[in-house]
């Protein structure tokens, strides 16, 4: 009876095992990540201390786009650094508990990138269809009852995804064909039925994804109608307001992508959907900073200026 025990015993060590097709070639993708990971960290660290040191831009939407730094910042810290360690010195080893934790923590900060999107979303069209009550709208006791039903709901969601991954018996093997602990990538490798875990995440998807999804788009329909053939300040609006919906939903269809990519078996290649699966958490968290802090005058301006201070510091000894 031991050996039948042993071979339904549940592995408590897993390996890391993404973009394993390349072979030989796999460590060359250190390059493209870590370049990725240090313009994230960069990018959104410079966005951080300008908006933080600079008083005139304590907006409400500075500050909406500073939650989105501090998440883009703390996100890739998460597992960015165990891929390329795996990438470079073939360390790929990782206990189910340092598992569950990742899965956690990485979903939970991404569910708050699309999140963030949406209460910027709201700030516009309190801006921009009801001007005059914006002030009294956006300030935080006000706010806050947009904030906080959002936040338990992505707490709970997460969560729910999560304790459902933890009983689980892992009896198979202990190969994760991913690059991170990925939710799906680790619940396929489960013994016996996973139907229930693969539903709560569509559904979390549902409730979190597509649920901002729509109302960002119901808010930019409002906003369009009401601006359009407004002159210049509505040609303005249509700007900041194309810039939010190009960000969300290239960031939507990686996400759609990635996670219908484990539940519909259409062919598709093992390191396509893994580099799917780290893109819709990566590709915000690198290019959020450059679009807002160049689309947005305020803080260009100011970026600019902390640049060219920096600039100028670096020089003066040699002058």
């Amino acid at each position: 009876m031991a050996p039948l025990r042993e071979n339904f015993s549940s592995h408590e060590h897993f390996i890391l095992d993404g973009f394993s097709e390349l072979g030989a070639l796999r460590p060359v993708l250190f390059i493209p990540f870590f370049i990725m990971f240090v313009v994230s960290l960069s990018a959104n660290s410079l966005l951080l201390y300008v908006i933080i040191s600079q008083r005139s831009l304590h907006s409400p939407m500075c500050i909406l786009i500073a939650g989105m730094a501090c998440v883009d910042l703390s996100l890739p810290l998460f597992f960015v650094p165990n891929m390329l360690l795996s990438f470079l010195f073939d360390w790929r080893g990782i206990s189910l508990i340092g598992c569950l934790v990742q899965i956690y923590i990485v979903h939970l900060l991404g569910a708050f990138q699309s999140t963030l999107l949406l209460w910027m979303a709201l700030d516009r069209y309190f801006a921009i269809c009801t001007p005059l009550y914006y002030n009294e709208r956006m300030a935080l006791p006000r706010f806050l009852k947009f904030v906080i039903p959002l936040v338990v709901r992505n707490v709970l969601m997460v969560t729910l995804v999560v304790s459902l991954v933890g009983p689980l018996s892992f009896c198979a093997t202990n190969v994760i064909n991913h690059c991170f602990c990925e939710h799906m990538a680790l619940v396929e490798l489960a013994c016996g039925s996973t139907a229930v875990n693969s539903l709560v995440g569509l559904i979390s998807v549902f409730f979190i994804a597509v649920v901002d999804f729509f109302f960002i788009t119901a808010s930019y329909v409002v906003i369009f109608s009401s601006v359009l053939g407004s002159g210049k300040s509505g040609i303005k609006a249509l700007h900041t307001c194309v810039t939010h919906i190009m960000v969300m939903t290239v960031s939507l269809t990686i996400i759609l992508v990635a996670f219908l990519s484990y539940r519909i078996r259409s062919g598709l290649p093992a390191a396509v959907r893994v580099f799917f699966s780290t893109m819709y958490l990566l590709f915000p968290s690198c290019f959020n900073p450059i679009i807002y802090g160049i689309r947005t005058t305020n803080i260009r301006q100011h970026i600019l200026k902390t640049l060219s201070c920096s600039h100028s510091v670096q020089t003066e000894p040699y002058s």
